[in-house]
């Protein structure tokens, strides 16, 4: 009864918890076969569930965002400013994070027999899978031309293609955007209530997450130790390294690339921004959620940073919908981790495949708690490392994405505040008169 009152985060740490000790047990105990047939499937169909509602996620989410910008031909200089600026800070967030993994390697210690193990345990269709990802070979431009469907239906069927459901869905939200919105309200209502269904359905799905979380670690750390039950100790720290990575890509983020974006572009001093959005952070760290905090995001930007309620609110609702940071760079470093310690060696190419398909992934990513996980699933198969590695850090997930959300909803406002001192609508007297008060 206790536990049906504890939030979502606590179930599934405790799933975690439980699952690692389980999987512990059941490793002493020799209960290998159990496990294998009786608790791995339940871990098995939480995956599947969260590949099942990606590609309606990403299309209906992206659709949505991009037709909500009717107002960007009243604003078309302000509306365009704010996109490329968001689309630059998530590529350099993404930049950051593949950066830090590349040079700290995290589970590149794991031992090599492991590696192989895991291939052969998560990655059955995973050459085949890695065979399309190079496909670029067969020209330069082929990646651009992959990126285009010839049959919808067919790229929708695959969560490898992606990419090509991504670009319909930008199609489908300009066309919504072109028409004139009287002949087009019908499609938006619609679009709009879908929307809302799936991001429901991403809830539901969610509140299995402890049970699919303990079966996934129960039988991750069962299959893992075989005879060596020491390298279930080895995984532990490899996530330990994993979480410490993208925690230091986040912290990177906030010490260095937005106070320089701000310095460069506002005269907004970077501690007085801090203790502005304060608030809005400590929201974001506890629900996880950018939509959850948008009011107070927008209230602190207007009152404390002196954003004018026009650009606070173009600014900051495009921002919760296309702009995701901290969960792109997470994004980018949880593909590559989870790739080293399956034992891929990720070309070029796929790296850069990251870096395209996250910032896109970002945009119809919707702003609800542990969507980047959908997302990151879209990144995995895109690259053709196998999406059931997630399995891998959902043990740290949770503190993760609290933190993540904060750098999201910081670099929002941080966007908010550059396009109103351009425009000339960042009102300096106002940051000075709170700066005197304090």
């Amino acid at each position: 009864m206790l536990f049906r009152k504890l939030a979502l985060h606590w179930k599934i740490l405790i799933g975690l918890a439980l699952g690692i000790v389980f999987g512990f047990v059941a490793s002493a105990a020799g209960w290998k076969e159990f496990t294998i047939d009786w608790v791995k499937p339940w871990g098995t169909i939480f995956i599947r569930m969260l590949k099942l509602i990606a590609v309606p996620l990403i299309f209906f989410s992206l659709v949505q965002g991009i037709g909500s910008l009717q107002n960007i031909s009243k604003l078309s200089r302000m509306g365009l400013k704010t996109l490329a600026l968001y689309v630059v800070s998530t590529v350099i967030a993404i930049s950051v994070g593949l950066t830090i993994v590349n040079l700290i390697r995290p589970g590149s210690d794991f031992p090599e027999d492991k590696k192989e193990e895991f291939q052969k345990i998560y990655g059955s269709d995973a050459d085949s899978k890695i065979e399309i990802a190079h496909s670029s070979d067969e020209g330069p431009l082929q990646f651009i031309v992959d990126i285009v469907p010839d049959n919808i239906i067919g790229a929708a069927s695959n969560n490898i293609n992606m990419l090509q459901v991504i670009f319909f869905a930008i199609l489908f939200g300009i066309a919504l955007v072109v028409l004139e919105r009287s002949k087009v309200e019908v499609v938006h209502q619609f679009v709009s209530g879908v929307n809302d269904v799936i991001i429901t359905m991403v809830k539901l799905i969610m509140q299995t997450a402890p049970y699919g979380v303990f079966a996934l670690m129960g039988s991750l750390m069962v299959e893992l130790a075989g005879d060596d039950p020491a390298s279930s100790i080895q995984l532990l720290q490899s996530l330990g390294m994993y979480a410490m990575v993208v925690i230091m890509g986040l912290m990177f983020l906030v010490i260095f690339v937005y106070p320089i974006l701000l310095s460069s572009f506002t005269k907004i001093k970077y501690l007085q921004f801090l203790k502005g959005i304060f608030p809005a952070q400590l929201l974001a760290f506890s629900t996880s959620s950018s939509a959850a905090t948008l009011p107070v995001t927008m209230r602190q930007c207007e009152n404390e940073l002196g954003v004018s309620k026009e650009v606070s609110s173009f600014v900051l609702p495009v921002g919760a919908t296309i702009n995701m940071d901290g969960t792109s760079l997470y994004q980018a470093v949880a593909a590559v981790f989870i790739a080293i310690v399956f034992g891929y060696d990720l070309t070029l190419g796929q790296q850069l495949t990251i870096i395209l398909t996250a910032t896109l992934a970002s945009i119809g990513s919707a702003a609800v708690p542990s969507a980047g996980i959908v997302m990151l699933v879209i990144v995995l198969e895109s690259i053709g490392v196998p999406s059931s590695g997630i399995a891998l850090i959902f043990a740290v997930d949770r503190p993760l994405d609290m933190l993540r959300t904060v750098v999201n909803v910081t670099g929002d406002s941080t966007i908010a505040s550059i396009v109103a001192a351009s425009e000339n609508k960042l009102n300096p007297e106002l940051v000075n008169q709170n700066k005197t008060e304090e």
